[in-house]
């Protein structure tokens, strides 16, 4: 069973940092290029970052300069470093991973809260 599972979200004061991270199980994705997604309330999920297999990152003009996105193949993992958060970075965040032309396998999203 193919699973994504994300974790280091949680509660931080404007300015502060987080390091997010999604370990996949179930299949091999170090071939795939793999996403980090968010969802506010009340707002469509939104791309937030992706990184290809071979390493190549790109970013929503709104993280870019404060988040990093990076991934250990060996482990399994992509990250997700947050730095200078902002209360408009209030969200769930999803990790994907794309099969083909489409974002198709997702993890069950991680609390982030950032606080004025």
């Amino acid at each position: 069973q193919v699973q994504l599972v994300e974790s280091g979200g949680g509660l931080v004061q404007a300015g502060g940092s987080l390091r997010l991270s999604c370990a996949t199980s179930g299949r091999t994705f170090s071939g795939n290029a793999m996403g980090w997604f968010r969802q506010a309330p009340g707002k469509q999920r939104e791309l937030v970052a992706t990184i290809t297999s071979g390493g190549s990152t790109n970013y929503a003009d709104f993280v870019k300069g404060r988040f990093t996105i990076s991934r250990n193949n060996a482990k399994n993992t992509v990250y997700l470093q947050m730095n200078s958060l902002k209360p408009e970075d209030t969200a769930v965040y999803y990790c994907a991973a794309r099969v083909g032309a489409l974002y198709n396998y997702w993890g069950q999203g991680t609390q982030v809260t950032v606080s004025s």
